[in-house]
């Protein structure tokens, strides 16, 4: 898969350094908004989810994080018009890796093991190649 190197307008927005803010970069680069404005958004999400169990304490940014499990996250996903196409189930298997010949083409925002990226008509945009060559398991994407 090929990979152009992209922080999804991170730096243009004057953030500094590295980050945990890989579903900010993945929506903001496959949605096609300012980083700023999405990472904005995210950050005030989590500062508002309620705490449970499993979720302890809320987090008041996006850098280190969001989780993409909670209902707020995927109405604003559907909100910008994405909808989710699940590629694994309990027990299934990896059935879909992040190569261009097994995804869909479009603006998707995938999710790998602990990672979120985009992939825009077969050509992976992140900070680095995620792909494993080829081998990484695709859990699922949002699709425009």
């Amino acid at each position: 898969m090929k990979h152009v190197k992209n922080d999804g307008g991170r730096a243009v927005a004057g953030y500094k350094g590295s980050a945990g803010d890989c579903v900010t970069r993945a929506v903001a680069i496959a949605s096609g908004r300012p980083y700023d404005e999405v990472y904005k958004t995210l950050a005030e999400g989590n500062a508002a989810q309620s705490v449970t169990k499993r979720y302890r304490k809320r987090a008041k940014s996006a850098r280190n994080g969001v989780c993409v499990k909670r209902t707020w996250f995927k109405e604003y996903m559907r909100l910008l018009g994405f909808r989710w196409v699940a590629c694994m189930q309990i027990g299934s298997g990896c059935k879909v890796h992040l190569r261009s010949e097994e995804l869909p083409s479009g603006r998707l925002v995938v999710a790998v093991s602990k990672h979120y990226t985009a992939v825009i008509d077969g050509v992976l945009h992140d900070t680095y190649d995620c792909s494993r060559d080829g081998t990484r398991c695709v859990y699922g994407y949002w699709t425009h």
